[in-house]
């Protein structure tokens, strides 16, 4: 029975200063990847990566071309060492890696359509910090309460949205900075045990992001988006993702409308479970570990442990 790798792509956030120095240096490979990233991106992303201070690298802009750059030369690496994805999906920024891991963008397009997407969300969150005088809608973690309950609780008041559906425990709303507010205290008389307001620099995955929807559809109306070569999930839908054209919409939705990223989860685990096979091994593949720490809360996390790949060692250790 052959073994099948689930890829994991994070999203923003989980970038780090230095961050593939120590992959670079033992496997020629991905610095070759980076390499040919900054042709295209017009960029030093070695430079980016490892030289940047946390503030710098935080970036909307910034931290966005650098997950994508660590998660694909990472990808390239496991390639090397015949390790490929049978399935693909990622967190919010990290679903771009996902298209190209089953083949939907090519490597040049992956890299080109990030860049036109940073630039479009980081001049929109500028505007909007612009326009809001330190008032910028952003975003909150609501900790403790299902998402079913958050859901529930942000319909009801004005301009919050629930933006990433996490885990059970665990669920990201986007609104207004008086929305924020509002909400914050509405889930703490809920029974929420933290509400956590985020160092981001906008209201993501929510209707507050229309702007940058409208721009980033017309930036990528040239782009091919090919069918899936393998198992591919959705953040938008939740679901297995079948053609092309259904994932270069989906791509316009992304920007608006919540990462479904407890549904992928179940989907992804119910095709490893219909496949009837132990040897499934789930990989982060890129920087950070957040997403090992949320499979670890699904009910297929005991069954099908999730290794995050980001180090030498974690390389070296898939088999």
């Amino acid at each position: 029975m052959s073994k099948k790798f689930a890829f994991l792509f994070p999203g923003q956030g989980a970038q780090e200063p230095g961050m593939m120095k120590d992959i670079c240096d033992a496997f020629p490979t991905a610095r070759k990847i980076l390499d040919k990233i900054s042709e295209i991106a017009g960029i030093n992303v070695p430079e980016l990566l490892w030289n940047s201070d946390a503030a710098v690298l935080s970036r909307s802009d910034n931290s966005q071309l650098a997950i994508t750059a660590a998660s694909v030369a990472t990808m390239a690496v496991l390639e090397e060492k015949g390790i490929v994805p049978a399935s693909a999906m990622g967190f919010s920024l990290g679903e771009f890696p996902a298209l190209y891991a089953a083949g939907v963008l090519s490597f040049e397009d992956v890299i080109k359509v990030v860049c036109q997407l940073v630039k479009i969300m980081q001049s929109v969150c500028e505007k909007i910090a612009a326009e809001n005088e330190g008032h910028a809608p952003g975003m909150s973690a609501i900790l403790g309460l299902p998402p079913e309950k958050v859901i529930e609780i942000a319909g009801g008041i004005s301009d919050v949205y629930a933006a990433n559906l996490n885990s059970v425990k665990q669920t990201v709303i986007s609104g207004t900075f008086d929305g924020l507010a509002a909400a914050e205290k509405a889930f703490t008389e809920a029974g929420a045990r933290r509400c956590v307001r985020l160092a981001v620099a906008g209201p993501f995955h929510c209707p507050l992001m229309q702007k940058a929807a409208d721009e980033f559809e017309k930036a990528i109306a040239g782009v091919q988006f090919n069918d899936p070569k393998i198992a591919l999930f959705s953040n938008v839908t939740g679901e297995k993702a079948v053609s092309g054209a259904e994932i270069k919409k989906n791509a316009v939705l992304h920007l608006t409308n919540p990462v479904r990223w407890t549904d992928e989860e179940a989907v992804l685990g119910a095709l490893m479970t219909s496949e009837a096979s132990d040897e499934w091994q789930v990989l982060e593949v890129g920087p950070g570990r957040v997403l090992g720490g949320l499979w670890k809360q699904t009910e297929f996390g005991e069954k099908w442990n999730c290794s995050s790949i980001n180090t030498v060692d974690t390389i070296n250790g898939v088999n």
